[in-house]
């Protein structure tokens, strides 16, 4: 006799003791892709489903700012706490692999939060039965690497292992604690800061689709996957409290985090196209595939809001740093059109909107 039970037996069960409350409890809804995608679907599934009811956490930043991180008062210290969850296909990808992106995302996270010395990691890893050791071992060689690079360390963790086919591989879960002096949210921008990207954008994203893709585009594309704290902690020493507002742009790109900036303060931005740094073989294959590289996701950039009369040497001590070679100050933010950004084409105005979905799942 099989152990597994009947399905339809078990929800006769349940009509019988529960009658119509159960259809009514739980639904016909579903999750989607769309909302793991970092975007209104996503905030939409945290606000409404896994943190309603959940009691005021005393932070000073908290769950209910959705930021990269919340900033728990300890004495006279702003202790900054962060996790994230990576789900890569595939896991190995021209510049990087999902271990180093699990500590980087992590590490970036805080830095964004002005975290720039991280005091821990955790590491949690959750491995599908008969994965090669040979590739579990390269991402952690990967892992250690980048903490050597951010000059952090995994102090705890946990190991799970599933069965065949019960998970995509590897799933890789990070925390991150750290100490911040200057704490910059992504919602205390004002009119007249400039808008400051520490990078070219587009090379994440783009790279691992084409090598989730197979296509070869005949150019070296590689992913920007690293950690910024050591760049971010320059941009914070050149410019202090005139550092307003940081963040990573992963899920849903320049595009996604510019929005966030603008609604979380309440202001427009107004942004010049022809100042982004968009490498050119990153536009080639996005035209190619259909993507616009202002949406795609990136791990070895972030974004600035800064006081205009801090900003020369935020970007002077960015471009000084060997992973700020191409900042640029690419906008301001303006006292109109709150909530939305303006793009500058050359040609004319347009909204630069995030996009309603992941344009390519599973890349961050």
């Amino acid at each position: 006799m099989s152990d597994t039970p009947d399905t339809d037996a078990v929800e006769d069960t349940l009509d019988e003791e529960f009658g119509d409350e159960f259809d009514d409890e739980f639904g016909d809804e579903r999750v989607g892709l769309q909302h793991g995608a970092g975007g209104a679907a996503t905030r939409e599934l945290v606000n409404s489903v896994l943190t309603a009811g959940f009691p005021d956490d005393g932070a000073a930043v908290g769950l209910a700012a959705r930021d990269d991180g919340a900033v728990i008062p300890v004495g006279d210290a702003n202790l900054v706490v962060t996790t994230d969850s990576h789900v890569i296909d595939p896991p190995f990808f021209p510049g990087g692999d999902i271990g180093r992106l699990a500590v980087s995302g992590t590490v970036n996270d805080l830095a964004v939060m002005g975290a720039t010395e991280v005091l821990a990691l955790t590491s949690a890893v959750v491995v599908e039965a008969n994965y090669p050791k040979a590739k579990l071992r390269r991402i952690a060689e990967s892992m250690a690497t980048a903490c050597r690079e951010a000059e952090a360390a995994v102090v705890a963790g946990d190991t799970k292992v599933m069965g065949h086919g019960e998970v995509d591989g590897v799933v890789i879960n990070t925390t991150g604690v750290g100490v911040a002096e200057h704490v910059t949210p992504d919602s205390a921008l004002a009119p007249d800061d400039v808008i400051i990207v520490t990078g070219s954008i587009g090379q994440h994203g783009i790279s691992l689709l084409a090598e989730r893709e197979g296509i070869e585009f005949g150019a070296d594309l590689r992913s920007d996957v690293q950690p910024l704290n050591g760049l971010l902690a320059d941009a914070l020493a050149a410019g202090g409290s005139k550092v307003k507002a940081m963040k990573d742009p992963t899920r849903m790109g320049l595009a996604g985090t510019l929005n966030e900036f603008a609604e979380k303060s309440n202001v427009g931005i107004e942004i010049r196209e022809a100042r982004v740094p968009v490498p050119s073989d990153v536009k080639g294959a996005g035209e190619m595939l259909g993507l616009d590289p202002f949406q795609i996701a990136n791990e070895g950039v972030a974004v600035l809001g800064v006081s205009p009369t801090a900003a020369e040497d935020v970007l002077a001590a960015l471009r000084n740093h060997p992973k700020g070679a191409d900042a640029a100050a690419i906008g301001k933010v303006i006292d109109d059109h709150h909530g939305r950004v303006i793009l500058d084409t050359g040609f004319g105005n347009r909204y630069l909107r995030e996009p309603t979905s992941e344009p390519a799942p599973r890349i961050c």
